[in-house]
């Protein structure tokens, strides 16, 4: 695939779940959340150009693992749009996905290209898309996509959908290691133990972030380990290496080491690519 003019790119960040509490259940069975989360400036790349004819094209580390047919959310999303926005013209477009993040990871890789598609391609088609309105075209599509597209540190609730932006809050040295196992999010959720569980506290309750992140919790973690234990090593080979703070994030395997410099953590990521070659680790650091 050619693009035949000049490509349109977006960054579809790791999304981090710093805590995930399940605080209920609604009756149509989708579980009700309370979750801090962050973006950082490690992710995958979405490229958008008109074209002669619709093509999707992917590459990078974790390419294979992606599917290019019309399962994929970035089509999906390319097609509600051309959908909401019937009167507008919406030309054949090429998409190339840059898969760098392991898929099925609890970063939620898919949903944030997909959010950055929505973004891209409003841009390239001109679109009249102010941010509510993407919101609400996204989250059928899934219940990460909107805090995907709103890409800042925040609080979900809901199931995902009830956004509250957290402001002024502190970029995190961070090292995010993935054991190489994808984990299936349905399967987590039937696993937990408890779905009735505690709000989380609130943020001006503690004096720092890792004050406050002590009186929380990711409640999918002990139903993660359960299905894939190989997430108690990750986690600790993250505090073995230096992380002041170590948690999975989202429904996993995907883990996340805080670290007091940007240095640490790089020299982590690195003692652990050297120690696991086989697993997924990087440093980077949180968006503000």
């Amino acid at each position: 695939m050619t693009f035949n003019n000049v490509p349109l790119a977006e960054l579809a960040p790791a999304k981090i779940n710093l805590a995930l509490h399940v605080t209920g259940r609604r009756d149509d069975g989708y579980h009700l959340l309370e979750s801090l989360v962050v973006f950082a400036d490690l992710g995958d790349r979405i490229t958008v150009a008109a074209a002669t004819e619709d093509g999707f094209v992917v590459n990078g580390r974790f390419a294979a693992d992606v599917p290019v047919d019309g399962g994929n959310l970035v089509l999906k999303a390319r097609d509600a749009l051309r959908a909401a926005f019937p009167h507008h013209t919406t030309q054949p477009v090429a998409i190339a996905l840059e898969k760098n993040l392991p898929v099925a990871s609890g970063i939620g890789g898919g949903s944030s290209d997909a959010a950055a598609a929505l973004r891209a391609l409003s841009r390239l088609w001109r679109l009249p898309a102010e941010a509510a309105t993407l919101a609400r075209l996204a989250l059928p599509l899934g219940a990460d996509l909107p805090m995907c597209l709103a890409g800042h540190p925040l609080i979900a609730r809901g199931i995902g959908e009830q956004l509250a932006p957290v402001r002024h809050f502190p970029s995190l040295p961070m090292v995010l290691v993935n054991p190489g196992i994808a984990v299936a999010t349905p399967s987590v959720f039937r696993a937990l133990a408890s779905r009735e569980n505690p709000p989380l506290a609130p943020l001006d309750s503690a004096d720092t972030v890792l004050d406050w992140l002590a009186t929380s919790r990711n409640d999918l973690e002990p139903a993660a380990m359960s299905i894939e234990p190989s997430i108690v090593a990750v986690l600790t080979t993250l505090r073995n290496s230096g992380a002041a703070f170590a948690r999975m994030s989202g429904s996993g395997a995907t883990c996340f080491g805080i670290f007091d410099s940007n240095a640490a953590a790089a020299h982590a990521a690195t003692a652990i690519s050297a120690e696991r070659p086989s697993w997924f680790s990087a440093a980077t650091t949180t968006r503000t």
